[in-house]
């Protein structure tokens, strides 16, 4: 349980700070946004780590055999509910975000070659 609290915890704070540290002290150009294909492994994974979790919340609720504490448990259920919710909405922001960007891209002006 203390490992799933700690990684509850410990990813969006690294996360923020990996933003913060490329952001403010990188010199590159920011790179192209993330593809549709990772967007879509994403909300993917999302959706089966929040269906899975739900199955086995309500396989808890039913005092199913053989659990000691499953109250413990449910929370723990709570915890990957919550992490599927949070990859959904990541993949949706990537696939939103992309989507933007190649709109953008097509609404540029390119200058035609001319041949002299």
């Amino acid at each position: 349980m203390s490992l799933e609290i700690g990684w509850f915890l410990t990813v969006p704070v690294s996360l923020v700070a990996g933003v913060l540290w490329a952001g403010f002290f990188s010199k590159r150009p920011r790179p192209a946004p993330p593809g549709f294909v990772l967007g879509g492994i994403t909300v993917a994974f999302g959706s089966l780590v929040l269906s899975q979790a739900m199955a086995a919340s309500r396989w808890l609720n039913s005092s199913p055999a053989g659990v000691g504490d499953p109250d413990g448990e449910y929370v723990m259920m709570a915890f990957a509910e919550l992490s599927g919710v949070v990859a959904l909405l990541i993949g949706a922001v990537i696939l939103i975000s992309r989507g933007a960007a190649v709109q953008r891209s097509r609404k540029m002006d390119v200058p035609a070659l001319m041949n002299h």
